[in-house]
């Protein structure tokens, strides 16, 4: 009867060693929830940091115009070194009779200074500029005059005040002085007179006007061309 009961007691010990086994087992190879969400927030974690570096490494491309011209180098063309200054000064142009009558003084302007230099003795390349002011600007005169008659405007046959003060100081010069003098009035006078066609060419809107101005405004930027060219020469 002892044997029996100590049997049995053995028995139930070994049932109840195994199970505990079996039990911590379970425990250890199964995780918990909250050891599982861990483990999911740490891979995202990392996941998200991985992506943050690769979205600092890509910069985003500048698709604008500002941009795109940066890249490129590129800038606003500059103006021509023998364009006519936008900013520079013009004539008294307020009206069509105005610009027509500052058209005339213009031609008078050069033409006469030319006479004067030629009646001074001037020779060699400021010669010929002088002989060349004065066909070109006899010829625009011409032109204007018809063009003045229709529109009923009388214009000026002589210089302006400030040239008939110029023509005064060149004629106490002479030589390579004076020949200077005369080129490096043609550069003020002809960048002046170009500026001011451009601007009447804006706001005129007369038709023959503007054909006058188109026709005249390539031979002003051929005379300012060869002034600077002319004026920059050793005498």
């Amino acid at each position: 009867m002892k044997r029996t009961i100590m049997s049995l007691f053995c028995a139930g010990m070994l049932l109840a060693t195994s199970a505990c086994s079996n039990e911590k087992t379970a425990t250890t190879d199964t995780p918990t929830d909250s050891e599982e969400a861990g483990g999911n927030a740490g891979d995202n974690y990392m996941n998200a940091a991985t992506d943050g570096d690769s979205a600092t490494a890509t910069m985003p491309s500048d698709t604008t115009a500002g941009g795109s011209a940066a890249a490129a180098g590129t800038a606003p063309a500059g103006m021509n070194a023998n364009s006519a200054d936008p900013n520079g000064p013009t004539a008294p142009h307020k009206d069509d009779p105005e610009f027509m009558k500052s058209a005339a003084h213009s031609d008078q302007n050069e033409i006469q200074l030319s006479r004067l230099v030629l009646e001074k003795g001037v020779t060699g390349m400021a010669k010929d500029h002088a002989n060349m002011m004065i066909t070109d600007h006899t010829k625009s005169t011409a032109d204007l005059k018809t063009l003045a008659q229709k529109k009923k405007v009388t214009l000026p046959t002589d210089m302006d005040a400030e040239h008939k003060t110029i023509a005064d100081q060149m004629r106490k010069l002479s030589g390579k002085q004076l020949e200077q003098r005369f080129l490096q009035q043609m550069v003020t006078d002809h960048q002046k007179t170009l500026n001011t066609m451009q601007a009447h060419a804006k706001m005129t809107k007369d038709t023959e006007l503007q054909g006058f101005i188109t026709k005249t405004t390539p031979v002003i930027q051929k005379h300012l061309d060869m002034s600077k060219q002319h004026a920059g020469m050793k005498m």
